[in-house]
């Protein structure tokens, strides 16, 4: 088997299985059920010295969606990073290059959620409720999500809903599209991405692309 077939297989069996455990991780979570894995001190020692996620994991900072916990994962597990509605600047890129390239992650996970804050502000500001020559709206984290509640205005999707989801798509094509590293090493089969969101009201994550 050639080399590059082997990666392909490779990482696709091993990033099926890390979502596949992040979901169960999840489902125990919604169920009140959660069992916080890998949280004890002989995994801590274990994990002093070197790391090897599984998965990478950008999701927004909002204080109610921590990844480790909807997860159910333990120490270890998920290379976390979390922004303001998960807006990718240089340093979100290169930390997601690091994970590729030296923590050999085999699976990006992009995740929104249920009544983002940074999606309702752009919204607000998009619709004329606020003055566009806010300071605020001239930031990356305006830019970003206003450009995805733009794109879903002009799709006539006028929910925070759908440009939470949009925002989610839009951000996936990011990585690819600024990205050497991420991008062959989606296209070779080593990186699988993922687009989720989660879901406040009954604490499931809704799989958007995968």
């Amino acid at each position: 088997m050639a080399q590059n077939e082997y990666d392909e297989q490779n990482g696709r069996t091993r990033a099926d299985a890390a979502w596949s455990r992040m979901l169960a991780g999840n489902r125990r979570f919604a169920e009140s059920k959660a069992e916080h894995p890998w949280q004890d001190r002989e995994t801590r020692e274990s994990l002093i010295d070197e790391q090897t996620p599984d998965a990478a994991v950008l999701s927004c900072s909002d204080s109610r969606v921590p990844p480790e916990i909807i997860f159910d994962e333990g120490l270890g597990d998920l290379f976390t990073i979390r922004t303001a509605g998960e807006v990718v600047d240089e340093a979100v890129l290169e930390s997601l290059e690091y994970a590729v390239q030296h923590l050999r992650v085999s699976l990006i996970v992009v995740m929104g959620h249920q009544n983002c804050g940074a999606v309702a502000a752009a919204m607000k500001v998009l619709s004329g409720d606020e003055n566009t020559e806010d300071e605020g709206f001239r930031s990356i984290l305006m830019r970003e999500v206003g450009a995805s509640v733009r794109l879903a205005l002009d799709s006539d999707l006028d929910t925070a809903e759908d440009v939470e989801r949009i925002h989610v798509a839009q951000t996936l094509e990011a990585l690819v599209t600024d990205s050497a590293v991420i991008r062959n090493a989606v296209h070779s089969g080593e990186v699988s991405l993922v687009g989720a969101r989660y879901k406040m009201d009954d604490g499931k994550v809704e799989v958007l692309s995968f």
